[in-house]
Formats: structure tokens, C-alpha cells, sequence
């Protein structure tokens, strides 16, 4: 027995050597996160490149005119010759959609918070909000344009309709998720309304609103262009969409793409700081975006 167990320690010993130590487990974690983020962003950007080289040779090959199929070469040299009309027309745009979306977060979530804490609020007012969703933005423009003096701010006002729903929708369905048995342990401890919007319902909404928000950036966007594309608006502080019209009416096909490919990588971009954001705020704690092996 006493050289049985002699034996048996040296190779214990070796197989506690053998095994990875914590700063090992922690640079393979970090690895694997390294190799996954790369991966997330090779594995897009190739296929793009594959798709837009794919483009280029059809279009060259078959001597496609370009005044109905532009090559992707010809695409970004009139961007890039017409940077100064576009880059104006992009920033008009990057504002209308942003201020659409802060009025979008602010009304929604005041008025989430007053569904959530008052009942009979909720059932006077989610049918209008309901309503304003359904309703196609492209119907209702041009009433907006006619009653509203400032083209601007009716704009504005369609954009705002587009993303203020999801907003709503997504903060009102959080706040009433927040778990019973909790709502239960803090009337119990007593907590002011204040500790329990605070500490409970605010952390149960929080998913919920950075998954509307991720929706309602792209919306917003949209209804900006869909709303300056029934405005018909023209001049020099006007947006991508009124860029995309005036290239159609002059068959500039080219400079259409431009535009085109200004808004879509536009789009791109919110979601992608969204995306971000969200990752920031939940990753450590939710598990919607906490990062694991899968």
C-alpha cells in the first residue's frame, strides 16, 4: 500500500503540471474572441468584394451600357467627382435621420413609461400609436406636406413616425417582463417606486429597448428618404433622396448608384453603431449578448 500511494503521487504531480493553468484557459479565450472578430469581419468583406468583382466582369464582358447597369469602377468615380454635391446631400440626410430618431427615443420612452405605470393611459392612446404604424408613410406624406409649412420639419415629422413604434412597442413590453416574484421581494422590502423603476424595471427594459432601437435607427433612415421622395424636393439643402430623383430625371444612372450606395452605407453604419452600443450596455450581464463558445 505505501508504495502504491509512493507511485501514485508522482503521477498526480505530473498530471496537475500537465494541466493548462488560468492565464493559459484566459489567452485561449482571447484568442478564440480575437479569431471570431476577424472572422465577422473577413468573411462579409470578401463576399462584398467577390460580388462587386463579379459585377465589374459582367458588366465588361457583356459591354453593358452604363446608362443601365454602371460598373462598380464608374460607380465610385462619379462619387468621387461629384463628392461635394453628394457629401452635402449625405449630411442633410445623416441629420434628419438622427433628430427623427432622438424625437423618436424621447417620445417613446416617456410615453413606454407612462403605459407601463398607468393602465388607463395605455389603453387611450396604444391604439393611435398602433394606427400611425399601420398606416404606409408614403399615404400620409403628403397630407404631412400640406399641413406643415416647413418642409424640413415635415420631413422630420414622417421620419419620426417610421421609428417612434418600435421605440413604444419594445420598452413597453420590457418594462411589463420584469419578473413577478421580484416586483413581489421588493414591495416586501418596501422599495420606493422610484428603487423599483430604478433597480428592476429599467434592467428588465433594457434589452428590449436596445433591440427597438437597432430597428427604429434603420426605420428612421427610411422614412427620411421615402419622405423626401414625396416631397420631390430640390435645391441645395436637400438629402440623398432628392440627389436619387434628380439623377432619374436626367438618366445620370451613375450618379443614382452614388447616391444609392451613400444611403445604403449609411444604413450599414447605424446599425452597426447600435449594434455596438448594445454590446456595451448588455454584454457583460445579458445573455443576448454575452459572447461564449458555441
Amino acid at each position: 500500500m505505501a508504495s502504491t500511494s509512493i507511485t501514485e503521487k508522482p503521477a498526480l504531480a505530473e498530471l496537475q503540471a500537465a494541466a493548462p493553468s488560468a492565464a493559459d484557459l484566459q489567452a485561449h479565450e482571447d484568442r478564440l474572441r480575437r479569431r471570431e472578430s476577424l472572422l465577422r469581419i473577413a468573411i462579409p468583406t470578401a463576399l462584398v468584394a467577390a460580388l462587386l468583382l463579379l459585377w465589374e466582369l459582367l458588366v465588361r464582358v457583356n459591354d453593358v451600357p452604363h446608362y443601365i447597369i454602371p460598373a462598380p469602377s464608374l460607380i465610385f468615380t462619379t462619387l468621387i467627382d461629384n463628392w461635394d454635391t453628394l457629401s452635402a446631400a449625405l449630411w442633410f440626410t445623416v441629420k434628419l435621420t438622427l433628430l427623427a430618431l432622438a424625437a423618436a427615443i424621447v417620445g417613446g420612452v416617456l410615453l413606454a413609461i407612462c403605459f407601463a405605470l398607468f393602465k388607463w393611459v395605455e389603453i387611450g392612446l396604444f391604439p393611435i400609436a398602433v394606427i400611425l404604424q399601420v398606416t404606409p408613410i408614403i399615404a400620409i406624406a403628403p397630407l404631412i406636406l400640406i399641413y406643415v409649412s416647413s418642409t424640413t420639419a415635415a420631413l422630420l415629422l414622417c421620419a419620426w413616425i417610421v421609428a417612434f413604434f418600435p421605440i413604444l412597442s419594445n420598452t413597453v413590453i420590457g418594462l411589463k417582463s420584469a419578473d413577478r416574484n421580484l416586483r413581489d421581494l421588493f414591495q416586501l422590502y418596501r422599495a420606493s417606486p422610484w428603487q423599483l423603476f430604478r433597480y428592476l424595471l429599467v434592467p428588465s427594459a433594457l434589452p428590449y429597448f436596445m433591440a427597438g432601437l437597432k430597428i427604429a435607427g434603420g426605420l428612421s433612415l427610411i422614412g427620411a428618404v421615402v419622405a423626401e421622395f414625396t416631397a420631390g424636393t430640390a435645391g441645395r439643402e436637400t438629402g440623398l433622396a432628392s440627389r436619387i430623383l434628380e439623377s432619374s430625371f436626367r438618366t445620370e444612372i451613375p450618379m443614382m448608384f452614388a447616391a444609392l450606395f451613400l444611403v445604403s452605407l449609411l444604413g450599414i453604419a447605424i446599425f452597426i453603431v447600435f449594434a455596438a452600443l448594445s454590446r456595451m450596455v448588455l454584454g457583460h450581464w445579458h445573455e443576448s449578448e454575452m459572447r461564449g463558445e458555441r
